[in-house]
Order: structure tokens, then sequence, then C-alpha cells
């Protein structure tokens, strides 16, 4: 991966769930589009639990443009990180993802994309802004979604 105009980007959120319900969730690849406003779908063989090795394709609309990426995980420990990579369509980019326990009902999740955004480099200028933009709202879509749905739980 080259290291010129290279973006790194890390956006994290409190959720108030503990780490593990937050893990399990954020780290099944088929909950992404619930959660990644620029994940339309996701296509893996669903072979859980998901091992470092496996290939997902990930279909996303950035800039009103659709690629379908090839994503393999690079390493993946339960329950504390998981890192995926890919280098097609020109993106060489790699997504963080990792959850720390702040006590027994909250969660510091953590989301850092890196890498050189090759076919959008007319406006890497703005890459890394537009990155960390869509960052946090999708980890404030996951918050609400998992709080919401927790609380739906408890009151039932």
């Amino acid at each position: 991966m080259k290291f010129e105009k290279m973006v790194d980007v890390s956006t994290e959120i409190i959720i108030n769930l503990p780490k593990e319900k937050v893990a399990e969730f954020a780290s099944d690849p088929g909950n992404a589009p619930s959660w990644c406003t620029h994940i339309k779908s996701v296509e893996w063989n669903n072979d859980a639990p998901l091992r470092a090795g496996a290939r997902l394709v990930v279909n996303e609309q950035i800039l009103r443009r659709s690629l379908q990426q090839v994503y393999e995980v690079v390493e993946i420990i339960p329950g504390q990180k998981m890192i995926m990579k890919t280098s097609g369509n020109g993106m060489g980019m790699e997504t963080t993802v990792a959850w720390q326990a702040l006590n027994e009902n909250a969660t510091c999740m953590t989301l850092r994309n890196r890498g050189v955004p090759v076919a959008f480099k007319p406006i890497a200028p703005f890459w890394k802004l537009a990155i960390r933009s869509a960052s946090r709202r999708n980890l404030k879509q996951l918050k609400k979604m998992l709080e919401l749905s927790c609380r739906r739980l408890v009151v039932l």
C-alpha cells in the first residue's frame, strides 16, 4: 500500500450496551447494510464464525458511484477487533473495527479507515472529510439501532 496521499480517519462512539452485544452485531457482515449507509449489500458464504482469510463482496454506493469491492478479513479477535482490506477498483483501503468495554453496560466502538483512495484522487483533499462524516453517521445509526432494540426487548 502506498503511503502518499494516505487517508487515516478514526471515529468512535459510546454505545450503552455490553461489549459482547455490540461486537456480535457489528462484526456480522450481514448486518452492515442496516447501519452503514454506503453499503447496499454484502455477499458471503455465511460460514460462522467469520475468520481471517474470509472474503466478502460488498456492494457500495460512494459519491453516486456503484462499486463492488472484495474485502478480505485480515484479522479477527472476537469481541475485540476486526480488520478488513480491499484493493479493488482503485480503493486500497483498510477498515478496522474495535470494541472496548467501558463498564458492563457501555462500549466504546472505534471505526478506522486508512489507505489511498486512488479512484478518487481528484478529490483527495475532501475524501478524509467525507469518510469522517460517513463514519460518524454510521456509528450514530448503529448506536440508535442497538440501544432502541435493547429497550424494546426490556419493555416487552
